[in-house]
């Protein structure tokens, strides 16, 4: 491969007045190297770049780039402008430009030539040199990071961002320890001008200062015990911080990335400032410094003592937040469709073939299908986001591919889990690999997806596939046939954990595992979503008959949440009993799982069935055996109503006198 930038690519008299000029004269120069195929091709190419996004920065710099079929390899081209060119940039016109060109698909190119000139640029001695260099053969070594022909003082030749992690050895106490956070919403050029300008400031101030950098490219961690021993943090960000919560208790400066960018030695004074007010730096412990580790996975990320099934949990619950959104369009909307035209309906042709306005099963034919479309999101959705929660956004591409796999094997709502923990782990295992900064953004550009998909595909097609579609079509037989005493116990099984912790991880596994069945309907996964349904919403109905009959044993908040109550569990919303549950948990969670279970096993037994994921009695006509389900669910709410009453009342009347004539004041937690 050339030289990324030669002599013949650089104007250091670059006369435009205009940024498409200005990229008109530097595209020519490209073109008569033989790097650019077709000119004008090329140019709508930097134009549609250029139009998502001004790409001006701060300090009289521009940076025009984009990836174009009609580029043969990666190219960077320099022109220097005495007047200035509009690029967008907040503080004025650049008279420095870049033009970066890579091949159409070569992301890790473009990525790699952009954050390693973004790194330069933060280093005010190498653009103070490019304005003064007349020589476009020294210049071009300067962007090179060589020493320019000739003369080598004001040549940098080392690579900026390459600095060691640590601050200068000395003998005396240990230097003030700082942590920094960096982020922009592209995640490329202000992430890590701003890292590049913290860390140059740190090592003239003397202190030991780390930086995480976070964009587009997902964030590699700081190791915990770095960030235990900090003294301050600074946070330079113009997008959230992920995991932010890693800097409790610790003086923190947030400010935005382009403050770093511009003034890092007085963020460094300012976090120096705050420590000493804490008194975080008389008292830090002077714990020896620890190696940095900032190659950690995501999925070693948590709370410091969390154990691997706390990680799971989180996980797993990520996976589940994302889907349920898509359960609750496409299933509303298949709901519709059977209201609207009859179970029929999912026979209807295809309404892209056929669809008449005055006709209510072409409307229903259209609901039907977009609900199944959203339907078929399910299971990758599912495993995307496990993965993404296990390794950031590099796990979400093998975590569909493993999600779509699992779907095109039938192996359904479990072999989306599966393969979402298998390409979160694959993931997190390469980006333990340890890699230059400089080629950060190759990884999950192109190597992660890649590899991860490759090695998810062949676990999922060869190995683990086959037995998961087997267990699932054996689990969806069993469903299928329950009948009796089974079918009861199973009720029973659901509703007590529906009822256990009320919308939390326990809550949404028995709803996920209902929703799952309902992607391959039978007879068996129906009765099961009727039943999760029922079940749920018995909670906050079962307080709220509890706060109307016996108003006196609850507070008036309480009284006011009984009435909301009613609402939130006729729409099949269990978190509307949680308020009552953190005000008096050992009475009312035990008295919710009772009313949970009978009716769990009641609608069961009753052979109630729902194709609807959400609802509650709003979705009554679409139910069947509609009278008994309702049957079901309120002899579940009685039991609840009437367990919390006898608790309550066991508690009330002991402390208190018998006579007394006022209502009693705020539960007492138990």
């Amino acid at each position: 491969m050339s030289q990324l930038i030669t002599a013949d690519l650089v104007d250091v008299d670059l006369f435009a007045d205009t940024k498409e000029a200005a990229a008109r004269s530097l595209a020519e120069r490209m073109a008569a190297a033989g790097r650019v195929t077709d000119l004008e091709a090329f140019l709508a190419d930097v134009a549609a770049r250029e139009a998502q996004m001004p790409t001006g920065l701060d300090g009289g710099i521009g940076i025009p780039h984009c990836r174009s079929a009609h580029v043969t390899e990666p190219t960077l081209a320099f022109g220097r402008s005495a007047d200035g060119i509009d690029f967008g940039a907040p503080d004025g016109p650049a008279d420095l430009i870049f033009l970066i060109a890579a091949p159409a698909g070569a992301d890790d190119d473009h990525l790699t030539i952009l954050s390693a000139l973004a790194r330069r640029l933060a280093d005010s001695t190498f653009t103070e040199a490019l304005r003064a260099e007349r020589d476009p053969a020294r210049a071009a070594a300067l962007i090179r990071g060589e020493t320019p022909p000739e003369a080598g003082a004001d040549a940098d030749t080392e690579e900026p961002g390459e600095q060691p992690d640590t601050a200068p050895a000395g003998s005396g106490p240990a230097p003030f320890r700082i942590v920094a956070v960096t982020s922009c919403p592209t995640g490329i050029a202000h992430t890590y001008m701003a890292a590049e300008a913290l860390q140059r400031a740190g090592e003239e101030e003397g202190v030991d200062l780390r930086v995480e950098t976070q964009g587009s490219a997902g964030f590699r961690r700081i190791d915990p015990a770095v960030v235990a021993a900090a003294d301050a943090v600074i946070l330079a960000h113009d997008v959230e911080v992920r995991e932010k919560a890693r800097f409790a208790g610790k003086p923190v400066v947030d400010v935005g990335v382009k403050a770093a960018i511009n003034r890092p030695a007085a963020l460094i004074a300012e976090a120096r400032e705050k420590a000493a007010q804490a008194g975080a730096g008389a008292t830090a412990e002077a714990a020896p410094k620890a190696p940095d580790t900032a190659g950690r996975a995501p999925m070693d990320e948590g709370a410091e003592g969390d154990g691997f099934g706390t990680r799971l949990r989180t996980w797993l619950m990520t996976g589940v937040s994302y889907m349920v959104p898509f359960v609750a369009a496409g299933g509303l909307l298949i709901a519709l469709a059977f209201a609207l035209g009859g179970y029929k309906i999912g026979d209807a042709p295809s309404v892209a073939e056929h669809f008449a306005w005055g006709e209510a099963a072409s409307w229903a034919a259209l609901m039907f299908q977009t609900g199944q479309a959203a339907f078929g999101f399910l299971v990758p959705v599912l495993a995307g986001f496990v993965a993404y929660g296990m390794a950031d956004r590099p796990g979400l591409v093998p975590g569909f591919v493993g999600g779509a796999i699992a779907v095109t094997i039938d192996a359904g709502f479990l072999g989306g889990l599966v393969a979402g923990l298998l390409a979160g782990a694959v993931v997190a295992a390469i980006q333990r690999l340890t890699i230059p900064p400089v080629l950060r953004g190759i990884m999950p550009v192109v190597v992660i997806p890649l590899v991860s998909s490759a090695v998810v595909g062949f676990l999922m097609f060869v190995v683990v596939g086959g037995p998961i579609a087997s267990f699932q079509k054996a689990m969806t037989d069993w469903l299928g046939g329950l009948s009796g005493t089974n079918a009861v116990l199973l009720g029973v099984l659901l509703g007590l954990m529906m009822c256990f912790d009320l919308g939390g991880p326990v809550n949404k596994v028995a709803y996920a595992f209902a929703v799952g069945g309902l992607a391959t309907p039978t007879d068996g996964s129906l009765k099961v979503m009727a039943a999760v349904m029922a079940a749920g919403m018995v909670p906050p109905l079962g307080m709220a008959l509890a706060t109307t009959v016996r108003a006196r044993l609850f507070g008036k908040a309480e009284r006011e949440n009984g009435k909301a109550a009613w609402v939130l569990g006729a729409s099949f919303i269990s978190e509307g009993a949680i308020p009552f549950a953190a005000a008096d948990p050992l009475r009312v969670i035990p008295s919710a799982m009772a009313g949970g279970a009978v009716t769990g096993a009641l609608s069961m037994a009753f052979g109630a069935t729902l194709r609807a994921p959400h609802g509650g009695l709003f979705v009554v006509p679409l139910i069947g055996n509609a009278l008994l389900y309702v049957v079901a669910i309120a002899a579940g709410t009685f039991v609840t109503a009437s367990l919390v009453v006898l608790l309550k009342s066991r508690r009330t009347v002991e402390p208190a006198p018998a006579a007394s004539a006022t209502p009693a004041g705020e539960p007492v937690s138990a």
